[in-house]
């Protein structure tokens, strides 16, 4: 029997979609002669019955099963324990859900002494059994390590910067071969990493980062192919293969052209989730940013008559800024260079009187130190990057989309 845990956590009612979906396409993936698979959800008071029902008819259609773990039940005593720890929790990143995970060598029946967790934004187009069958010894976990999903460690977790974990040893936790027996004996080590992640204030990434402080000398590593980011392999120009895919940082879109939007549409287009009511949610969603389009075109009108322009623009987009609003020669453009550049902008929009708009072309822009000095967005300044379409290689982020169907 292979054991495979999902959490799930679902104020808005959309993240039960991409846990059946995960499902499924584990499903989809395992050789004849079929083993048998056993998913564990780990939930709290948001799953819906609706949506519980939807998981039970999922397994059953393959033949496997499906059991459920309401853990603000379960494991009032280890909540009560995090909330101590973390007294503002819901405020803090990566909490909710992710936290669930700790909670797998509680909830299951102590017989169970392996089990796999996999993150629900994630695709398995492989066959599980083939990462069941790796063994552990007396390891606490088989992870696959970040160097090998693609990204900057330094930039993305503290914990390696500082020099706690070696970059070699520091994996991803959204795929974990899990030793339960081992774990079980280990207790006390996830809630001792939770007080250094507070004391360090490493909150980004925060599960992660205390199952690395925990365990990262304790694991097995796995080959890369059961744990990738589809962001990586696109930018590595990869083609789908058999792997484990997560679509983490939006990486999930509706342009069915594109392989790996294609590949996780295939998959949710069969599950119970896919159905007439989800066309009626595409369009309704449409319809509103539809209405919300031409609002702005009202509003922008009237934020900008009797009004002269301005542009605050990084170096590396004039040329593009003056072709896309047409700038005359008249009009003031002040470059982003460094932060010598956000003062002098503050200080020409005071000396403005709010005669000029401000239409701001820079990636990631702290437009909240502008409203800070007072300034209103949509009356003294605009944001430019929201101008821009796929002609200026910007495509249109329909994540959101993605989330209501």
């Amino acid at each position: 029997m292979i054991h495979v845990c999902f959490a799930l956590r679902d104020e808005t009612g959309y993240s039960a979609k991409f846990v059946g979906t995960a499902m499924l396409s584990m499903f989809e993936n395992i050789f004849k002669p079929l083993p048998s698979i056993t998913v564990h959800i780990l939930h709290d008071n948001t799953l819906t019955a609706d949506n519980r029902s939807k998981f039970s008819y999922l397994a059953g259609r393959y033949g496997q099963q499906v059991k459920f773990y309401n853990v603000v039940e379960l494991c009032a005593d280890k909540i009560e324990e995090i909330n101590t720890i973390f007294p503002s929790a819901d405020d803090i990143p990566s909490q909710g859900a992710a936290f669930y995970k700790f909670l797998i060598m509680q909830v299951l029946p102590p017989d169970i002494e392996r089990a796999i967790y996999i993150e629900s934004n994630t695709i398995v187009n492989t066959d599980i059994s083939e990462l069941w069958r790796i063994k552990l010894g007396g390891n606490a976990l088989g992870v696959v390590p970040a160097l090998d999903i693609g990204y900057d460690l330094h930039t993305q977790d503290k914990i390696v910067a500082d020099g706690f974990v070696q970059q070699e040893d520091y994996f991803n936790s959204g795929v974990l071969l899990m030793n339960l027996r081992f774990l079980r004996f280990k207790e006390t080590a996830i809630p001792e990493g939770m007080k250094f992640a507070l004391k360090h204030r490493y909150f980004n990434l925060l599960d992660q980062t205390i199952l690395n402080y925990c365990f990262s000398l304790q694991t097995v590593k796995l080959p890369a192919k059961f744990n990738q980011f589809v962001s990586w392999a696109r930018r590595r120009n990869e083609t789908v293969g058999r792997k484990i895919y997560q679509y983490t940082d939006y990486a999930l879109r509706l342009e069915t052209s594109e392989p790996f939007n294609s590949l996780w549409l295939e998959y949710f287009s069969k599950t119970p989730w896919f159905d007439i009511s989800t066309i009626g949610k595409l369009y309704e969603d449409l319809q509103q940013i539809h209405i919300a389009l031409k609002k702005s075109m009202a509003n922008i009108s009237l934020v900008t008559n009797n009004k002269i322009r301005a542009f605050c623009v990084m170096p590396n987009y004039v040329d593009e800024l003056k072709k896309i609003f047409n700038v005359r020669n008249d009009e003031e453009i002040i470059l982003l260079e460094n932060r010598k550049s956000l003062q002098k902008l503050a200080d020409t929009m005071k000396e403005s009187q709010g005669k000029k708009i401000f239409f701001i072309m820079a990636q990631n822009f702290p437009f909240r130190t502008l409203t800070k000095a007072g300034f209103v967005f949509g009356r003294d300044f605009l944001n430019a990057m929201e101008f821009l379409s796929e002609e200026q290689g910007v495509s249109l982020n329909s994540y959101k989309l993605i989330q209501s169907i």
